[in-house]
């Protein structure tokens, strides 16, 4: 009974599962997620400490006039693209564990280090360091996870890792505020300089438990809390759940992988996706248009983020549960045509767009989509790695220029360009999602009828699983 239960608010085959798969997956939940969710929630503590500073006295002390705002935040995110895909590669030889520790040790030197910037220039060379070392975090835990865990276990995980980047980026605000008010001024610092202080100095000692926590893959792992036999337990459910083993890359992989769809329509469709969540991002520079007071700026935009961190979640459980990737893709991005449309229309009322703010990051079901792309892909391991890296990595890529073009300083806080183009690519990505959908439901169909062409009559009438099979379909066509 007790187990039924958890089946339901957990895993829905928990009851199915020996003791000993239970306790790897304690084992793996404990190590993977803590390291993740730490990890990635200072990620976007580290990302977002921008935009609180720069609502908290930055943009006076640095005298920053025009778009350099923008500039800034377009320098991390160009570095930020940059080692996307060379990540992923990357720890197919070395141990993510040992990749991912020195990257966080140096992103958090670096976000320490922003306090004594003194001008623009300084602050772009630092956000470009920031973003390149970050830039590896994300998509690597992506494939960490989609590498121990199956179908019923993979969405909720990846939703609890990915509901820390909100969470982070809320927290920000409340650590901001909090500054502001207590240490503002104190030894001479600016309370915006104290925020990249306390920071970098949560960051730093994460970087160095990665190291020692993180089990790697269920090839590669030398965890020492996992015992032998647990890590042939690993490796057996990967293989049962149909995950390839990983190959060396060459030249040949890459052929593979670019004259297959999956590549292409994952890639466009997280894209389209990912540029059509930035309108959020200008929550704050509204606030302070409308003389909201500088605690209020950093504070109420973290209801919004703690809504959109709730829905990651309950898209993901909602997803494990009923088995379905593409429909909880397709419906939480329906919604986010009303909050883009009332930004898109800009009305009076000033209740109206507070409530388009905050409700905006309902939106968000980025753990949905990679989950999607992890277990499309789950016949190649270096086909996963590429396609999950490549989807986040020509993301920022565009995301590096589209905000210079659409959401320019100048046109704040209306953003005249900015807010209909993200609406229009909401409606975008919602095409993108639906040939998705019909690709990979024509590749299934065609794998269906290889696998049944392939075998003579003979053999799948000696075969009982395929017999059985046979019976279920004549019963049902």
């Amino acid at each position: 009974m007790c187990y039924q239960f958890r089946s339901f608010i957990w895993d829905s085959d928990t009851h199915l599962k020996s003791h000993e798969e239970r306790k790897l997956l304690r084992k793996l939940d404990f190590s993977i997620l803590t390291i993740g969710c730490l990890g990635f929630f200072l990620k976007y503590l580290d990302q977002g400490n921008l935009s609180n500073a720069y609502v908290s006295g930055m943009q006076e002390d640095l005298k920053m006039l025009g778009n350099e705002y923008t500039y800034a935040v377009t320098c991390y995110t160009v570095a930020y693209a940059i080692m996307q895909i060379p990540s992923n590669i990357i720890i197919q030889y070395i141990r993510p564990s040992y990749w991912l520790a020195a990257m966080e040790i140096c992103w958090g030197t670096f976000t320490f280090a922003q306090a004594g910037v003194r001008t623009s220039n300084m602050l772009y060379a630092f956000r470009f360091l920031v973003g390149f070392f970050e830039s590896s975090f994300f998509p690597a835990l992506l494939f960490v996870l989609g590498s121990w865990y199956t179908k019923t276990e993979l969405a909720k995980r990846i939703a609890i890792f990915h509901m820390t980047a909100p969470v982070g980026t809320a927290f920000g605000g409340y650590l901001q505020a909090a500054v502001y008010k207590s240490l503002d001024g104190h030894h001479g610092l600016a309370g915006w300089r104290w925020l990249y202080i306390v920071c970098g100095c949560m960051t730093v000692p994460v970087g160095f438990a990665t190291f020692w926590i993180l089990p790697d893959t269920p090839y590669t792992t030398k965890a020492w809390f996992l015992s032998e036999e647990e890590k042939e337990l690993a490796i057996q459910r990967v293989r049962a759940s149909g995950k390839a083993a990983p190959v060396p890359l060459t030249f040949a992989t890459f052929k593979v992988i670019l004259t297959r769809w999956r590549w292409y329509a994952f890639v466009l469709g997280y894209v389209l996706y990912g540029s059509s969540c930035g309108a959020g991002d200008y929550f704050g520079i509204w606030l302070k248009s409308e003389k909201f007071s500088v605690v209020d700026r950093n504070l109420i935009p973290t209801g919004s983020k703690l809504i959109s961190g709730f829905c990651v979640v309950l898209w993901g459980f909602l997803s494990d549960y009923t088995g379905s990737r593409f429909a909880l893709v397709l419906c939480p991005l329906i919604y986010g045509l009303i909050p883009n449309g009332i930004l898109a229309f800009w009305p009076a009322s000033q209740g109206v767009k507070m409530f388009a703010f905050m409700t905006i990051g309902v939106q968000l079901m980025t753990a949905i989509f990679y989950s999607w792309a992890n277990e499309v892909c789950a016949d190649n391991n270096e086909e996963r790695a590429i396609v999950i890296s490549s989807m986040n990595g020509f993301q920022y890529a565009v995301a590096a220029w589209l905000p210079i073009v659409i959401f320019p300083q100048t046109m704040a806080p209306t953003f005249r360009y900015g807010f209909p183009a993200t609406w229009g690519l909401v409606i975008a990505a919602l095409i993108a999602i639906v040939g998705i959908q019909v690709l990979h439901t024509r590749e299934q169909r065609k794998k269906r009828l290889n696998r049944d062409t392939n075998l003579r009559p003979g053999q799948l009438h000696n075969r009982p699983e395929a017999s059985a099979s046979l019976s279920v379909n004549t019963t049902l066509f």
